[in-house]
């Protein structure tokens, strides 16, 4: 097991009614600038539920985030915290509301060019805004994360960050507030929870058995869970052990004394950026093509996670392999997300960008070993064609 250091200070707030939570949480903060996406927290019932919360607050909004949050709309957004001199930034939607908030929490204290914030990776992050969250979309873990991932669109970059500093002080969960969730939004948030587990567990043994076994028990449920979800949408149950499954899968637990990867995510950030493919598509076209390139380097946990996870055991390890990875694409394509570039009309004249994207953010090495090239990615993308 590698050393490791771990620390989430992040309160959670789980189950039905926390939403009233807010009361408490924000008592001593006057002046909130709560921040949303399109405007479902209107028909959906929690926005009045956290009005009702914040009563005795001043209250100021700014809406319209996107998916994968762009750095145009998060300035507007900071200039309002500033100008309103706000106290706390409360986000209400799912990851990219969560990311954005993370964003405009350090640009409202940063006073150069915010971009830099991107560029430096949140290592130029000195103060930020206190945080906190009402999860209404189950997939990133960024409710219990210092991390966050933004657009500038212009340029068509979509870079990450991270700082203790944007940690949410607090999140509220209520399983509840899902329901009514079209069926692709709670597909495309099982496949990147599942992903963020399998980027943190499928690089190689350093005997983490705890860690191993936490990141097994998650995709086991996530796997059970995952389908009954689209079938019983109103199964309270279901949508409770999903939203807990995404957020643990990327809170810092299963990371904890192991090798992590990450370059399904590198590449598949170039994918949303450049054709405007969700997170969890990129995810789902990347991750079976690159497992197959690198068979050879991850050999060992590929085969425990066909053992322990899909209960393979076939005499043959490369026969035992290689239905594991076509049994997560089944899984993947069950939920209705597809797995193929073409699927989404994208062909081998779509790769070059990808390439060029990569080596101009400096995604020259990528994996747990770094010996993922771009001209390795041009191959991992031909066989995902």
């Amino acid at each position: 097991m590698n050393n490791f250091s771990y620390f989430n200070p992040t309160t959670i707030h789980f189950g039905k009614g926390q939403i009233a939570s807010l009361k408490d949480e924000l008592a001593n903060y006057s002046r909130i600038l709560i921040v949303y996406g399109g405007g479902s927290i209107k028909r959906n019932g929690v926005y009045q539920q956290v009005m009702d919360a914040l009563s005795q607050q001043q209250v100021f909004e700014f809406s319209g985030i996107e998916p994968n949050p762009h750095f145009e709309t998060l300035i507007q957004a900071t200039e309002l915290a500033k100008q309103k001199e706000v106290e706390l930034i409360l986000a209400i939607g799912g990851g990219s509301v969560i990311d954005g908030c993370k964003f405009i929490a350090a640009a409202a204290c940063y006073q150069s060019d915010a971009w830099q914030i991107m560029e430096t990776g949140g290592a130029c992050i000195e103060q930020a805004l206190p945080l906190g969250c009402v999860l209404t979309l189950p997939a990133t873990g960024s409710e219990m994360n210092k991390n966050g991932v933004i657009t500038r669109a212009a340029t068509q970059d979509k870079l990450s960050f991270g700082s203790d500093l944007v940690r949410p002080r607090f999140s509220i969960l209520d399983p509840e507030v899902t329901n009514s969730l079209p069926a692709k939004q709670i597909a495309n948030g099982v496949v990147d929870s599942f992903i963020h587990v399998l980027e943190q567990y499928l690089t190689y043994p350093v005997n983490a058995k705890v860690t191993d076994r936490f990141a097994e028990g998650l995709l086991l449920t996530i796997i059970e869970e995952g389908p009954l979800a689209l079938q019983q949408p109103h199964n309270y149950e279901v949508r409770a052990n999903l939203m807990w499954a995404a957020t643990m899968a990327l809170n810092g637990t299963v990371k904890n004394g192991v090798p992590t990867d990450w370059a399904t995510h590198a590449i598949g950030h170039e994918l949303t950026a450049l054709y405007g493919l969700d997170h969890a598509q990129t995810l789902a076209i990347v991750l079976p093509a690159l497992w197959r390139y690198k068979q050879q380097q991850k050999h060992a946990k590929l085969l425990q996670y066909a053992k322990r996870v899909w209960q393979l055991d076939d005499a043959n390890e490369q026969q035992c392999v290689e239905q594991a990875i076509t049994l997560t694409e089944q899984f993947f394509n069950a939920m209705g997300v597809a797995s193929k570039l073409s699927d989404y009309q994208l062909d081998q004249s779509h790769i070059e960008a990808v390439i060029d994207k990569l080596t101009e953010h400096g995604m020259t090495a990528l994996g747990e070993h770094k010996d993922i090239s771009p001209e390795d990615v041009r191959k991992i993308l031909e066989l995902a064609l």
